[in-house]
C-alpha cells in the first residue's frame, strides 16, 4: 500500500495540474473560425469583429499568455504582459518551456516589480498597456489575463503623481498600521489602471478578463486591485482613510491636485457593459481536484474551507483539534466528555478566526457520520500570517506544518490523546506557487511522532518556531524529508492543506 506521504503528495501535484495556466486555459478558451469568428469564453461567445488585443499582468500571466497565442494563432494583432522580474529566466532554467512565448510571438514580455515592488520597469509596462488600451475602438476586442502579484506590476500613478509619492505615502501608510484593503483603497483612487481604470480607458472595445485568483473569496475588485472590475470605493473612502492615519495634511501637492479633482461617486456599474470579468482558476477549484483524487485512493473526503485565514498559531490549533477528534472517532471515544469537550473548543476558536463561509457545526456532522473503518482526508485552503519575531528562515506553510506537529506532539504527552497505535496522521500544507516565504520549499509534512524524534536528535522545536526558522528545522531534521519541494510551479492560488487519517 502506499504511504500516506505518497498520498498526500498525489493530491497536491493533482490539484496543481488543474490550475496550471495552461490547462486552464485550453479548458476555458476556445477560437471558433468558421463563419464570422468567436471567441469562446466557457459558455459565453464573443464576436471578434476586428483586431483581437492582448494584455496581462501578474505571476502567472507568462504561462497563461502562451497557452492563449497559441489558441488565437492568427487573430492575435497584437499584446503586451507585464510579469515578475526573472520569471522568463527561473522558468526557463526549471526546463519549462510550455510557459514561455514561442520566438517569433506577437507578445512583448516586460518584466518589473523586483521583490513584487513597483518601480520604474513595472511603471513602463503599465504605461505601455494604458497607450495600447486607450487606442481601441468598437471593433476591437481586448482579452485581459489576470494573476495574484499583478498590483505591483501595473502601477500607474495619475498624472502629476509621480510612483516615488505613491510609494512614500503607501509606506507611510503601511507604517501607521493601515490594513492592507485600506492601502488598496488609496492607490486604487491614485491610479488610472486599478479599481476598473483599465476598463474605462479601454471603451468602447469589447473587454474580456481572465482571471487566476489569489485572494480569499475571490473578490473582483481586489485581484490585483480590480482593474477591470467596478470600483466600490469613491474619493471619499481615500479621504476618509487618509483622515484616520493623520496623513491629510502632509499629503504631495500632486496628490492634494488628483484628489480635489476627483469625482466624487465611483464609476457606475452600467458604465462597465463592455466588460466580462471571468475566474478560470481559484482555490476552490484546486481543492475539488484534490478531493476528487482522495476519493479515488479510498478516502471519505471533505473540505473544511477554501478561506482558513488567521495566525498560524491560532490555525495550527484549529487543525490539531480536528485531528484529536478524528482520532477519537477511529478509538470510539469520540461520544465521551472528551468529544464534547473538543467540540466545544474547536466552535469557539472558528468563531474567533473569522472563517469566511464555514459551517463548523454542519461540518463535525459530517465527520460523524462517516464511521470508524474508513480512511479520512479534510482538504483545505487559504492564506495564513506569519507573525515575524525571529531572524530564521521559513515560510507560513512550513511554520504551520511545524505548529501542528508540536501541538499533536504535546496532546500526546499530556495524555489529551486516545490509546497510541489505533491509527496513522499526516499533515500537510504548501504553496501553490512552489515557493514557501524565500525558500526553495513550498511547504512541509508533518506527522504526531515528528517533533518526539526531533527532541531524540537534539533539536529544540519551540526554540526554532520563536525565531521563525522552520526551514532550517525542516532541513536540519531527517535530511529535510519532510519538505515539500515542488519548484516553481507557474500559477498561484494560494495554498492548501490537508489532513491524511487511516487505522493502521
Amino acid at each position: 500500500t502506499m504511504s500516506l506521504r505518497e498520498h498526500a503528495l498525489s493530491l497536491f501535484y493533482s490539484a496543481l495540474g488543474t490550475i496550471r495556466p495552461a490547462p486552464m486555459l485550453k479548458r476555458a478558451l476556445k477560437l471558433q473560425k468558421d463563419g464570422c469568428p468567436q471567441l469562446l469564453v466557457k459558455d459565453q461567445a464573443f464576436p471578434v469583429k476586428r483586431n483581437l488585443y492582448l494584455v496581462g499582468f501578474g505571476k502567472a500571466v507568462l504561462g497563461m499568455a502562451a497557452a492563449a497565442e497559441e489558441i488565437l494563432g492568427d487573430h492575435l494583432t497584437r499584446g503586451i504582459i507585464n510579469v515578475p522580474l526573472g520569471i522568463q529566466e527561473s522558468l526557463q532554467r526549471a526546463g519549462m518551456q510550455e510557459m514561455l512565448l514561442k520566438p517569433h510571438s506577437k507578445i512583448q514580455v516586460i518584466e518589473g516589480a523586483k521583490n513584487n515592488l513597483p518601480d520604474a520597469e513595472a511603471l513602463k509596462g503599465a504605461v505601455a498597456i494604458q497607450e495600447l488600451a486607450e487606442g481601441l475602438t468598437a471593433d476591437d476586442l481586448l482579452l485581459v489575463l489576470i494573476s495574484g502579484g499583478g498590483s505591483a506590476l501595473l502601477p500607474a500613478p495619475i498624472p502629476p503623481i509621480l510612483l516615488e509619492e505613491k510609494e512614500r505615502l503607501t509606506k507611510m501608510l503601511a507604517s501607521r498600521g493601515a490594513a492592507i484593503q485600506e492601502l488598496n483603497i488609496v492607490r486604487k483612487t491614485l491610479s488610472m489602471l486599478k479599481g476598473g481604470g483599465l476598463a474605462q480607458l479601454a471603451h468602447p472595445a469589447q473587454v474580456v478578463s481572465l482571471i487566476l485568483s489569489d485572494v480569499i473569496g475571490d473578490p473582483l475588485d481586489i485581484i490585483a486591485s480590480g482593474p477591470t472590475a467596478a470600483s466600490s470605493h469613491s474619493v471619499q473612502d481615500c479621504l476618509q482613510i487618509l483622515t484616520k492615519y493623520n496623513l491629510l495634511h502632509s499629503l504631495p501637492k500632486s496628490v492634494q491636485m488628483v484628489l480635489s479633482s476627483s469625482p466624487t461617486k465611483p464609476t457606475a456599474p452600467e458604465n462597465y457593459s463592455h466588460v466580462s470579468n471571468i475566474i478560470l482558476g481559484s482555490n476552490t477549484l484546486a481543492l475539488e481536484e484534490a478531493k476528487r483524487q482522495a476519493e479515488g485512493l479510498g478516502y471519505a473526503a471533505l473540505v473544511l474551507s477554501a478561506a482558513v485565514q488567521g495566525e498560524v498559531g491560532r490555525v495550527a490549533t484549529l487543525y490539531c483539534q480536528l485531528i484529536q477528534l478524528l482520532r477519537l472517532g477511529f478509538t470510539s471515544l469520540g461520544e465521551g466528555p472528551l468529544g464534547d469537550e473538543l467540540r466545544g473548543n474547536l466552535l469557539q476558536l472558528a468563531a474567533e478566526l473569522h472563517i469566511p463561509g464555514l459551517d463548523l457545526e454542519e461540518f463535525l456532522q459530517a465527520l460523524q457520520g462517516l464511521g470508524p473503518d474508513r480512511p479520512v482526508c479534510i482538504l483545505a485552503g487559504g492564506e495564513t500570517t506569519v507573525q515575524l519575531q525571529g531572524t530564521g528562515k521559513g515560510g507560513r506553510n512550513q511554520e504551520l506544518a511545524l505548529h501542528v506537529g508540536l501541538g499533536l506532539h504535546k496532546a500526546q504527552a499530556t495524555g489529551a490523546s486516545s490509546p497510541q497505535g489505533r491509527c496513522e496522521i499526516l499533515f500537510l500544507s504548501g504553496g501553490t506557487d512552489g515557493q514557501d516565504g524565500p525558500t526553495e520549499a513550498a511547504g512541509a509534512f508533518c506527522s504526531p511522532g515528528l517533533v518526539a524524534e526531533a527532541l531524540q536528535e537534539g533539536l529544540d522545536v519551540e526554540a526554532f518556531l520563536r525565531n521563525n526558522d522552520s526551514y532550517t528545522f525542516f532541513s536540519q531534521f531527517q535530511g529535510g524529508r519532510h519538505l515539500l519541494v515542488t519548484g516553481l510551479t507557474g500559477t498561484n492560488v494560494m495554498d492548501i492543506q490537508a489532513v491524511l487519517i487511516r487505522a493502521m
